[in-house]
């Protein structure tokens, strides 16, 4: 059982920083890509990053030269550095992979259950 576990949101002041991270834990062959989307109510879910396995990385033009999205050394790991906080950057967090087990050796993506940021003062 694949499980992908987000950590690191709350509340903080427009202006400020806060830095997201997801693990991915559980049986595993191998992890593609991985990226981080958002989501408030009433709206579609939308990407905010995304990083390849390769470690080239996409924004959405909402937050290009504000969040920075990285792999972690052991590459089941992924963070949102996310600096110059705006109140319509306030969501639900998700982050997703792309992985692939050993019992299927298909690629699935999988989806954490979302950590909520809060910009307000």
């Amino acid at each position: 059982q694949v499980q992908l576990v987000e950590s690191g949101g709350g509340l903080v002041q427009p202006g400020g920083s806060l830095r997201l991270s997801c693990a991915a834990s559980g049986t595993i062959f191998s992890i593609n890509a991985m990226g981080w989307y958002r989501q408030t109510p009433g709206k579609e879910r939308e990407l905010v990053a995304r990083i390849t396995g390769g470690g080239s990385p996409n924004y959405a033009d909402s937050v290009k030269g504000r969040f920075t999205i990285s792999r972690g050394n052991a590459k089941n790991t992924a963070y949102l550095q996310m600096d110059s906080l705006k109140p319509e950057d306030t969501a639900v967090y998700y982050c997703n992979a792309d992985i692939v087990t050993p019992a299927t050796l298909r690629l699935v993506t999988y989806w954490g259950q979302g950590t909520q940021v809060t910009v307000s003062s």
